[in-house]
């Protein structure tokens, strides 16, 4: 690197802060990907439908008027199951890349600075972008979808970004503000998804699939551009470090295993098992939604896609302003709790929505459904000292998540071809089960430790 030319050899090798333009805060990073990655989600999907509608001679064009005269379709049903296994080895081939380098570059992060690590996972998701773009454009075999993925993975993903932006508000948030500060980035997240919800819709309507690829791949060029020059790095003395060692691993095993105060540890591995399986049921029922919402009973054209992507992004927006609110009057356990309620709730109505206003009050109800993540990401955040740094923890928090997202991709899309014969919701009621796990575990990490939000480990100078 040539930032490192300068230092003599035999010292070690304190890496200099690259030249800024200004010093930026993390949250436009994570607006920007996210509001690409949303744009592109669910016209990938319909892109799926129209192919292979246009390989098996179905008509796609799916007249909502005569939508339910076609419940029995075996052709419509291929469509489905093709879209669904396509979307599936995506996510897999992406996941299983994510899992060694999202978890890598976290924890090289500790040493680097988090700026190397936001560059990298920019300029993976630039790569899908254009891998996207000459698939709509030269109309190649969706295989090259799988592709675009597995490459953007490589380079650290969308995890790989979260991980950085989370390590950099825990780099300069207070113990008693994390939360708050952890929620406030998670709506950037809902906030970007939401635009790019009502946008993708309305443009696919009037100029096709090309069009909304191309405007994601120039936000990614804009956003790459702001990590490498004007994001403000949040780590004090960033250093040279080597990449490729499994110094970088092992940083993340001894945060489960490590000598250390045992309620902490134990703490630690349910918080995390809570938020896989929280993670696990959000990312399967989104995964699914849009094919559920374009097949019959419901027949969704683009816009109305457009809609429910959109108020499926809300709650990042409504779960801040309920956070804000009810904090003070209950612990963070509690907001965690309700939260768990209504998205059980929400799950239930989405399972048995046969009319597109039940799918939309099912939406309705998921309005507190995103408190829980960022309160048990603070919660993990309090859990370690600050020698076990907030880079190898948040990596350690990416690794659940791609574990999650890969267990979700696996049975919801599986699941869904499977019932779509005897419940086609069956999915979203399995989803709603599955929520009781961190419900009770929350219940009893909150029981034996009352006040997890004040307690304090002894910190490190």
């Amino acid at each position: 690197h040539m930032e490192e030319d300068a230092t003599p050899p035999d010292k070690p090798r304190v890496r200099p802060a690259a030249a800024v333009l200004c010093r930026g805060p993390v949250e436009p990073l994570v607006f920007l990907a996210n509001f690409a990655l949303v744009l592109q989600g669910p016209l990938t999907t319909q892109y799926l439908w129209h192919r292979f509608s246009t390989d098996l001679g179905y008509n796609g064009t799916r007249h909502r008027a005569d939508c339910s005269n076609r419940s029995a379709d075996p052709t419509m049903q291929e469509v489905e199951t093709l879209t669904s296994h396509w979307t599936l080895y995506a996510n897999v081939g992406g996941f299983l890349v994510g899992l060694f380098t999202s978890t890598l570059l976290g924890a090289w992060s500790d040493s680097v600075g988090r700026r190397p690590l936001l560059v990298l996972s920019s300029l993976g998701l630039l790569v899908q972008a254009v891998v996207s773009i000459f698939v709509v454009q030269l109309e190649l075999h969706v295989g090259y979808f799988v592709l675009g993925r597995i490459l953007c993975a490589l380079l650290g993903d969308f995890n790989g970004l979260l991980a950085a932006s989370f390590a950099s508000v825990a780099d300069v948030s207070t113990s008693r503000n994390r939360t708050f500060r952890m929620a406030v980035l998670e709506a950037c997240i809902g906030v970007a998804g939401m635009l790019a919800s009502l946008l993708g819709g309305h443009w696919l309507r009037a100029q096709g699939y090309a069009n909304p690829f191309w405007l994601a791949l120039a936000l990614l060029i804009v956003m790459a551009l702001y990590a490498a020059f004007c994001f403000g790095e949040t780590m004090k003395e960033p250093k040279s470090t080597r990449l490729f060692t499994l110094r970088h691993h092992r940083s993340i095993v001894q945060l489960y295993v490590a000598p250390a105060p045992e309620k902490s540890r134990k703490h630690l591995a349910l918080y995390s098992l809570a938020i896989f399986v929280v993670i696990t049921v959000h990312f399967g029922a989104q995964d699914i939604l849009t094919i559920y919402e374009l097949s019959t009973p419901l027949c969704w054209d683009s816009q109305l896609i457009g809609y429910g992507s959109a108020a499926q992004h809300l709650p990042y927006l409504t779960s801040l302003l309920g956070l804000r609110l009810l904090q003070y009057c209950l612990a963070d356990a509690w907001v965690a709790e309700i939260g768990l309620a209504f998205n059980i709730l929400g799950l239930v109505v989405f399972a048995f929505a046969t009319i597109t206003p039940l799918m939309f009050t099912g939406y309705g109800l998921l309005f507190l459904s995103l408190v829980i993540t960022p309160i048990m990401r603070a919660k993990l955040s309090r859990l370690v000292s600050t020698s076990e740094q907030a880079g190898a923890l948040f990596s350690a928090v990416a690794c659940v998540n791609s574990l999650a997202m890969l267990m979700a991709s696996g049975i919801f899309n599986s699941l869904y071809p499977a019932t779509l014969n005897f419940m086609k919701g069956f999915p979203f009621l399995l989803g709603a089960g599955l929520l009781f796990i961190p419900a009770v575990l929350i219940g009893i990490l909150e029981k034996t430790n009352p006040h997890p939000e004040f307690q304090q480990f002894p910190q490190s100078p």
